[in-house]
Parts: structure tokens; C-alpha cells; sequence
């Protein structure tokens, strides 16, 4: 029988206030870079770049360098309205611009001679193909996190829905399981389990054996804490570090300008399970999985705040077939290979 206590997904307080200093070291979120031109392809040194989250009404400015290239890293994964501006130009907005978690998008701007109240608006995409970065990698985005089922409520079994990314199935034996972690074992690009690195927000939660992160049912909660996350299969850069296999690099989620949240209680029993073959009645199986999460803001435009919880209690029997008594026929002697033994002996 197995029983958890308890499993707390702690409470993750997400705030982001408008003068935020970025860090550049372990990305968590996306990069936007490129440049900055004017109608003749020359550059266009301090030129202004503000990106501003449209959840969250919070803006990120950046300048342009002597080579008209500016970048901002760690923005988080959601929609964002761009404006470049200059002296002597008119403003440049793109609007409806997606960005990833861990994407490194490049997004340049052509300004045209003009007052700075003028303003061309483009709406739509940027440019889906990467050209800032050679990393092969795929995004399990936020629609896919909370819509799909899982068993157990393991976010990270997402993964394996990306190409090259093979779950493999748990070895029989809980000591060597005890040694190895119970979390799921994802193989990526033919790599060992052991060799992926799980982080999120950009710090590591590989188990005690750097396996995957798990407790011991074999899960890792907190999928309504989960913005998105991506998986990456190679090719990746030096900030993602001590890892072979694969990286899989998660966001959590933030509040935002309006108020959300939700609150839900699974319920798995042995009263909606059929019998297997050996089962002469259904054996002990009782799971209530429950939590809530919330966010909003504290201030709005300005600082934002969200928690998550989430607890599972588990019950569990399983059966097991066990024959120490000889059969009838045995115990006659009456089994062939018992009859030629005893020729044998005399």
C-alpha cells in the first residue's frame, strides 16, 4: 500500500514591477533582438525600443547601440506591442507580436523620415522562422498544459508530445527505482533520462539523482502554475549548461491586470475500475487531487502577484498472485520430470 501525506507546490509569488532589472544569465523567458534601420538600410544608433506586455500593461525600453542592435532578454512568454522611435523619425509599431518561453526572436525595424506623432501600426505575427538561434526545440504552450489530461497531473509528461522526446516505461523493482528517482523518464534524442536538465523560472529541479523531478508516486505537480515551458533537443547555447540530453524549461505563470483563478478536486476510486484477469475483488484504490491557484494585481501596471496549491492523497492496493503450495499432481508424483529423478536415484 502506498500513501502520500501531502505534496505542496508551494506558494510562487510572481512579481513584476516596471523598473525591473534584467538578468542575463540562465534565460528563463524570450529574447527580442535585431536592428534598427532608416528607409536607406544605414543604422540607427539610440534609437528607442519599448515592448510592453498587453496582459499587464508593463513596458521594457531599450536603446539601440552604436550598430542600431538592441535586445532584451527574459520577457515573459504572452502578446506584446512594439514601438521604435528616433529623433527625426516617425514611430514604428508592431502590435500582436507572440513570444515563447526561451524563444529567441528577431524583430528589426525600418523608420521612415518623419515627426515622432506620426506612427505606421503593422499588426500580425513576426517572422515564425528563428533566425536568431540555431537551437532545435518546440513549445507545449499554455492552452496545451491546461486542456490536455493527465494522469496524475504531471506536467512534465508533456513532453514527450515533441519530436524526438520517448517516454520510457518505469523498470520493475522499487530499490533500484528508490536510487534512480521516481519522477517520469523521458528519453530525448536517444540521450539516458539522467542526462536532461528540467528547470523553471531558470533554476534546476532535477531530483537528488538529476533525474526527473518527482515525489513518490512518480509525479511532479503544478500544472495550473505552469505558463508554458519548451523542450530542447540540441543545438542549444551555453546558458542552459550541465546537461547532455535534452532541456526542459519552464515559466510560471504571473498576474496579470484582471483578476483569474480557479479551483478544482479530482477524484480516481476503485468503484469506477473494472477487474483485471487475476482480481477476485477490486483491490483498495482511492486518489483526491485537489488545489487552487489565483492572480492578479497588486498594483496595477506595476506589481502583480499569483499563488498556486495543489495536494494529492493516495490509497493503493495492488494484487499479487503468489503459489507456495505444490499442485495435487505434485505432491502424487505424478509429474514427469519428478518420475524420471527417481529412476534416476535407484
Amino acid at each position: 500500500m502506498v500513501t502520500s501525506r501531502c505534496l505542496l507546490v508551494g506558494m510562487m509569488l510572481a512579481l513584476v514591477t516596471g523598473g525591473s532589472t534584467p538578468v542575463h544569465a540562465q534565460v528563463a523567458g524570450a529574447t527580442l533582438a535585431g536592428t534598427v534601420t532608416d528607409a536607406s538600410g544605414g543604422v540607427v544608433p539610440n534609437a528607442r525600443v519599448s515592448i510592453t506586455n498587453t496582459a499587464t500593461g508593463v513596458a521594457r525600453d531599450v536603446t539601440t547601440d552604436s550598430a542600431g542592435f538592441y535586445s532584451a532578454p527574459n520577457l515573459l512568454p504572452g502578446i506584446y506591442n512594439i514601438a521604435a522611435s528616433a529623433p527625426g523619425f516617425s514611430t514604428y509599431v508592431q502590435t500582436g507580436v507572440t513570444l515563447t518561453v526561451g524563444a529567441s526572436q528577431a524583430l528589426s525595424f525600418s523608420l521612415k523620415v518623419g515627426q515622432a506623432i506620426e506612427h505606421v501600426d503593422v499588426s500580425g505575427e513576426a517572422p515564425a522562422v528563428q533566425v536568431a538561434s540555431s537551437t532545435m526545440s518546440a513549445e507545449v504552450n499554455s492552452t496545451t498544459v491546461r486542456e490536455l489530461p493527465l494522469n496524475g497531473r504531471d506536467w512534465t509528461q508533456l513532453a514527450a508530445l515533441q519530436p524526438g522526446v520517448v517516454s520510457i516505461r518505469v523498470e520493475a523493482g522499487p530499490t533500484d527505482r528508490g536510487n534512480r528517482g521516481f519522477g517520469s523518464l523521458l528519453s530525448v534524442t536517444g540521450h539516458q533520462p539522467f542526462e536532461n536538465n528540467y528547470r523553471v523560472n531558470g533554476i534546476s529541479i532535477n531530483d537528488y539523482s538529476n533525474g526527473s523531478p518527482g515525489s513518490s508516486l512518480g509525479v511532479n505537480l503544478g500544472v495550473d502554475a505552469i505558463e508554458e515551458f519548451s523542450v530542447l533537443t540540441s543545438n542549444y547555447s551555453a546558458e542552459y549548461g550541465r546537461a547532455s540530453g535534452g532541456v526542459i524549461n519552464g515559466i510560471t505563470k504571473s498576474g496579470s491586470n484582471q483578476f483569474h483563478g480557479d479551483a478544482y478536486w479530482f477524484r480516481r476510486d476503485k468503484n469506477f475500475d473494472a477487474k483485471n484477469f487475476f482480481d477476485t475483488t477490486l483491490p483498495p484504490f482511492h486518489r483526491n487531487q485537489f488545489g487552487a491557484s489565483a492572480g492578479g494585481p497588486i498594483k496595477k501596471g506595476k506589481t502583480f502577484i499569483f499563488g498556486d496549491y495543489e495536494g494529492i492523497r493516495q490509497n493503493k492496493s495492488d494484487t499479487l498472485t503468489i503459489r507456495f503450495l505444490p499442485r495435487r499432481l505434485e505432491r502424487a508424483r505424478c509429474v514427469p520430470h519428478r518420475t524420471v529423478l527417481a529412476r534416476l536415484r535407484r
